[in-house]
């Protein structure tokens, strides 16, 4: 990969930030934390959320008013308003965090440094909205953050810094996600140390190496019994805890959480997807290649629990 560098200087950067998620509530914290000036905060439109579908702010804008800055939401960037707004922040640098949709192509070049983003994965591997439950899903043991110039083809712009984490054995998708908002932090606050002492190095992407992480889907969600012990344990893991894999245990279509891999020689001819025993340690279901343990799951209109409280609810 080829790099290029530029000359040393220092410089009082000016940031815009847009973003969304938890996910990017880290960044902006540890951006305000740094002393940066942040002319505006970007973040979508406020949405019907919970059982009383009540309009709610997302995490982002929550914080950007907790600190006094100004908030804007746009109900669409592909327009002159947009556009007019990116200009009147003035911004040295536009850092884009989990925002949640693509910026156009005009607006990446406003800032006089441009526009960076902050992504749940080492580029090029998993390129897309999302790298973290698909990490975990093929049963990757390791994963990180980049920093990178946003270009219009989605998550394939040079590179300016990675971080690298190992995952969990059991770890779930936001478990991980949590560490990787924190790191993403860290890892931001050197990209912007970079840019005011001019030591940003931008790496080109081998695209050949990458790989993508798509939206996850709803026919995503069923465990396929036929598949072996650990790529469900894996699906379960990336899928927890939203919006969680599920099982027809007994004629109950729950929400899985956790399971644990079993004992091979307990499902010999037993059809997969069958019961093949239940009590306190979990509910056990045979596999292609064994069982599967289900420590935790939620039945419909109940809530998170243990197997062994599942159990006993039903008076198993």
């Amino acid at each position: 990969m080829k790099s290029t560098k530029s000359t040393k200087r220092e410089h009082n950067v000016k940031i815009a930030f847009m973003g969304t998620p938890e996910f990017a509530v880290k960044s902006l914290e540890r951006l305000y934390n740094d002393g940066h000036d942040i002319t505006g905060v970007v973040t979508q439109p406020d949405r019907p959320r919970n059982r009383g579908m009540k309009l709610s702010f997302s995490p982002v804008k929550e914080l950007a008013i907790k600190y006094g800055l100004s908030v804007y939401q746009p109900t669409s960037l592909k327009n002159n308003e947009f556009t007019t707004l990116v200009n009147s922040f003035k911004c040295d640098l536009l850092v884009v965090v989990a925002y949640g949709r693509i910026i156009p192509e005009e607006i990446l070049d406003i800032p006089v440094f441009g526009t960076i983003n902050i992504h749940g994965s080492l580029l090029p591997k998993y390129r897309g909205a999302a790298p973290v439950q698909w990490a975990i899903m093929n049963g990757e043991t390791k994963t990180g953050v980049t920093s990178q110039f946003v270009a219009p083809e989605v998550d394939a712009g040079d590179i300016i810094f990675s971080r690298e984490t190992v995952i969990g054995d059991d770890e779930t998708a936001g478990e991980l996600y949590d560490r990787l908002s924190i790191l993403g932090a860290e890892l931001l606050s050197d990209t912007v140390r970079a840019f005011e002492s001019g030591q940003v190095v931008r790496i080109s992407q081998d695209a050949s190496q990458a790989t993508f992480a798509p939206l996850i889907t709803k026919d995503m969600i069923p465990i396929d019994w036929n598949k072996t012990a650990i790529e469900i344990k894996n699906l379960v893991r990336g899928l927890a805890p939203k919006p969680a894999a599920t099982a027809n245990i007994d004629g109950s279509i729950v929400k899985v959480f956790r399971v644990e891999t079993g004992d091979k020689t307990n499902a010999q001819n037993v059809l997969h997807g069958e019961v093949v025993s239940k009590g306190n340690f979990g509910i056990e279901v045979a596999c292609s290649d064994g069982t599967i343990i289900i420590k935790e799951l939620q039945a419909p209109g109940g809530k998170r629990m243990g197997a062994a409280d599942f159990l006993r609810g039903r008076m198993v």
